[in-house]
């Protein structure tokens, strides 16, 4: 493999896989509606404002729980994800992720393996590579992402990565149905054997990234303005909450340019114990110092985009 390659695949993972941790502790989306799920009988008198806003209480308090995630982003990729993930004082976790189709299964396919694990720290992320992709590095295993080199990386959806890898929480998909003045009880039903009740609601996705996030209005607008060009105007959120009200499922659906952007995500084991740390230095290779070696730095202009594949 090329070095142009390895730079291009550690960034294309860098994205994805990055992406994959906030789908997983936020929004997590999937073209499903929910029917897989059987319906249960009962009803509730409580608004459906009242009870998202407990819900979102309750499930920001519990601090940390097991995930399960299938997401999938038009003809690019299609993945799933599953670990644990704690977002008290920030996002951290370990997840493995698995590339089940598109470019990037084939991308990773050329480093050795379509399988790979991150490990989520307040400050940086870490993808452990398979041995075929460690020989390119010197024998190192592991690249660092540090969250404000990504931030530099493209634009405003660089940004708004940075924001989500360090701010995000599955109460997040709660927060966009209460933030998106358009939300519905659908009705109670039973997911994995659990009774929960299913509300649903439409977002804007500009809208929501304005609300979600912390960003300046000049990241903001470059984000708007690339959500665009990617053919991304609004996101379908649906929501599952149990009895204790915290959320046990969601997902959402919406349009790229490039083909359906959808994803489904389970909750599970809430309060699981979270102890992911840094590995070890020897074995670890830092995404920037890549770069330098081939004379780049993070936010040059051939370092912004990252859905390129090897060459």
């Amino acid at each position: 493999m090329k070095s142009t390659s390895v730079r291009r695949v550690t960034l294309s993972i860098a994205l994805v896989s990055a992406l994959a941790g906030v789908a997983a502790c936020s929004s997590g989306s999937s073209g499903g509606s929910g029917k897989d799920d059987k319906a249960a009988q009962g009803t509730t008198h409580v608004s459906p404002i009242a009870a998202l806003q407990s819900a979102e209480k309750s499930t920001d308090g519990a601090d940390s729980a097991r995930i399960e995630s299938t997401t999938s982003l038009g003809t690019l990729m299609s993945m799933k994800s599953d670990g644990v993930m704690g977002w008290s004082g920030g996002l951290s976790g370990d997840m493995t992720i698995t590339y089940t189709g598109g470019t990037m299964a084939e991308t990773m396919r050329k480093t050795g393996s379509t399988s790979m694990q991150a490990r989520y720290l307040s400050d940086a992320y870490y993808a452990k590579m398979g041995e075929a992709f460690a020989k390119q590095l010197g024998g190192k295993h592991w690249v660092r992402y540090a969250y404000d080199d990504l931030a530099k990386l493209a634009g405003g959806s660089g940004a708004f990565l940075k924001d989500q890898m360090q701010n995000s929480s599955p109460n997040q998909s709660v927060k966009l149905l209460l933030a998106s003045g358009d939300v519905k009880k659908v009705g109670d039903e039973t997911v994995r054997g659990e009774k929960s009740t299913h509300y649903a609601g439409t977002v804007n996705v500009s809208d929501l990234a304005a609300k979600s996030s912390h960003l300046t209005a000049s990241q903001l607008a470059d984000l708007k303005k690339q959500f665009t060009q990617a053919g991304i105007t609004t996101e379908d959120v649906d929501i599952w909450v149990n009895g204790k009200d915290l959320l046990v499922k969601a997902v959402s659906k919406g349009e790229l340019s490039s083909g359906t952007m959808s994803s489904t995500t389970y909750y599970s084991d809430y309060g699981v114990k979270v102890a992911a740390v840094a590995p070890p230095a020897s074995d670890t290779t830092d995404f920037k110092d890549l770069l330098k070696t081939q004379g780049l730095t993070p936010g040059s202009g051939d370092t912004s985009s990252g859905s390129g594949t090897t060459s």
